[in-house]
């Protein structure tokens, strides 16, 4: 039963956001990324040792072990960056594909009704493309970040144990890099967000104009459309070049003050060996290959940050996706539980009374306190005019709209529940794909079948091997409809079929044809369909006007269940 009462579920649409599951990054894939960073120190130190040797004399006896030592701690540098890379990358390429399924089954459990869903070419935008761009983001920058963390720590300790002036000098230049290069990136995080939102309005509207384009070119408006597309392709353009900017722009100020720090290091270094700066050392003067070995050090302390400027766009790119895969997540207007089997009216396929539902944002109920009752195998017409809140009805009863008010029993599985909407969407490929719909079970027998029990047997264009174009380009309009009606007959299960104004929009022989393949299929079944056609109200059994189930007496439809029932 389903009731607005706190025992049942609310129709209410819930504002709380899906949180996305957590990303737990691969703790050894990054150690071993920060170990082959420390093995660079080591190279350094042999380096300088071999240097030092050499000056002191003692030619090749310190050559060849040295060049085995940097070999060998070459191949374990190159070793660990390598597994930590791949480690990290198939984690992410696993959390990436979790964040996807999560966003994907959230935007199924959301009513089609919602009106606040995203569009269907943002949401693909946002799932095939935008998504890609958290790769960069947890592969690269979130390593780098403990690199970051770790390395300079690690080096500036090392040349402070030699001289502590050099440490001073490049613990003075490392936080203006983050400084400066934070204030680059909050204007490139939103020169980031204002790209994708452009690629995805553009995206939303190209598949809009590509469903709409034989319209379009009814009303000549083709040309006007490619004049639109091409302005949004040049404002895609523009932002993309702006996001670049910036991105050149935060690595120009990370090589500036780099190339400060070191180059003030290596000054110091080199007046300290000459003698004019005798002092930094501790009280000492540093050798040769001392000074060396911290000469080396300096740029690799500023490597983690050459390396975060490096993936800055990748951060801004990464968590504009993270927040559009959220958005993506978000709960709207849910679809309610299904209606289960009510033991108190046997031989009723549906009753509602006293039902109230109101659409997502509306500011009035589409209708309240419509009461209704269909037996077995009636075929049932709802009438009134357009926008009176017929299709709102057949939504409610298939469970694409939850309740506001009231109880709703179905004596019929979910999924013995046959939709055929105004508008059948079909898509670019064969009809058999186009009526199967990849449902287990449903063969190419079951499709020819349903096909013939359409009235599309005699239909060239409609034959299971042809190809369709978008949008059901190779069928008229009552055609369409029709190839919609083998959807349902396609599935043997099918109780309750919701017809909605199937009629609409055809011309009379079309509309004919369509009736009577309805009928057909309908036998043996239940039948509601939503119209105001007059010829197809009169082929049911029995016609009720909506208002008629809004009054507060049901007597008339209640006594022709009873009648039906006896």
């Amino acid at each position: 039963m389903k009731t607005a009462s706190p025992s049942g579920f609310s129709a209410a649409p819930s504002n709380e956001g899906a949180i996305l599951p957590a990303y737990q990054p691969n703790r050894w894939g990054a150690h071993l990324q920060t170990l082959a960073g420390l093995f660079w120190l080591m190279q350094a130190g042999v380096l300088a040792w071999t240097v030092q040797g050499l000056l002191d004399g003692r030619g090749m006896a310190v050559v060849w072990p040295a060049a085995l030592a940097l070999l060998g701690l070459g191949a374990l540098r190159t070793l660990s960056d390598a597994w930590g890379g791949r480690w990290l990358y198939c984690t992410a390429r696993q959390y990436l594909g979790t964040v996807r399924a999560h966003a994907v089954t959230a935007l199924a459990d959301r009513s089609p009704l919602d009106t606040r869903r995203a569009p269907s070419g943002l949401a693909a935008s946002v799932l095939a493309e935008q998504a890609e761009a958290l790769l960069p983001y947890l592969v690269r920058y979130l390593p780098v970040r403990q690199r970051l963390m770790t390395l300079p720590v690690v080096i500036v300790l090392a040349v402070a144990w030699f001289s502590w002036l050099a440490a001073l000098v490049l613990l003075l230049a490392a936080p203006l890099i983050p400084l400066f290069m934070a204030l680059v990136g909050w204007r490139a995080k939103a020169a980031s967000e204002a790209q994708w939102l452009e690629t995805g309005n553009m995206n939303a509207f190209l598949l809009d104009r590509l469903r709409g384009l034989s319209t379009l070119r009814a009303f000549a408006a083709v040309e006007a459309t490619a004049e639109r597309l091409q302005a949004s392709s040049l404002s895609l353009q523009q932002r993309t070049m702006r996001v670049l900017r910036i991105a050149f722009l935060s690595s120009a100020v990370l090589e500036l003050f780099s190339a400060l720090g070191v180059a003030l290091v290596a000054v110091y270094i080199g007046f300290h060996l000459l003698g004019y700066l005798p002092f930094g050392a501790w009280g000492q003067t540093l050798s040769l290959g001392q000074g060396l070995f911290v000469l080396l050090l300096a740029p690799s302390f500023f490597e983690p940050l050459r390396d975060l400027s490096a993936v800055w766009h990748d951060r801004a790119s990464g968590v504009t996706a993270l927040q559009a895969l959220e958005a993506l997540s978000e709960r709207g207007t849910a679809l309610p539980p299904a209606a289960p089997v009510d033991p108190q009216t046997p031989g009723l396929v549906v009753h509602m009374q006293g039902v109230s539902v109101r659409h997502a944002g509306a500011a009035r109920p589409a209708f309240e306190s419509l009461s209704l009752q269909v037996a077995e195998g009636e075929h049932l017409a709802i009438t009134g005019p357009s926008g009176g809140g017929k299709s709102t009805v057949l939504a409610t009863i298939a469970g694409l709209l939850p309740l506001q008010a009231g109880h709703l029993s179905l004596n019929v599985a979910p999924g013995a529940i046959g939709w055929i909407g105004q508008k059948p969407h079909t898509f670019a490929g064969s009809v058999y794909d186009n009526v199967a719909l990849g449902r287990p079970g449903v063969d190419r027998a079951a499709v020819e079948a349903a096909l013939a029990q359409a009235c599309l047997a005699q239909v060239e264009q409609a034959r299971a091997g042809q190809v369709l174009g978008e949008g059901g380009q190779g069928l008229s309009g009552g055609e369409a409809v029709r190839l919609s009606l083998a959807r349902v007959a396609a599935d043997p299960s099918v109780r309750l079929i919701l017809a909605d104004e199937p009629t609409a929009h055809l011309d009379r022989q079309s509309a004919f044809e369509v009736i009577q393949a309805l009928l057909q299929l309908a036998r043996g079944r239940t039948l509601i369909v939503a119209t105001h056609d007059p010829v197809l109200a009169a082929a049911m059994q029995r016609q009720v006007p909506l208002q008629a189930l809004c009054q507060a007496s049901v007597a008339g439809p209640v006594k022709a269940v009873d009648e039906v029932l006896s």
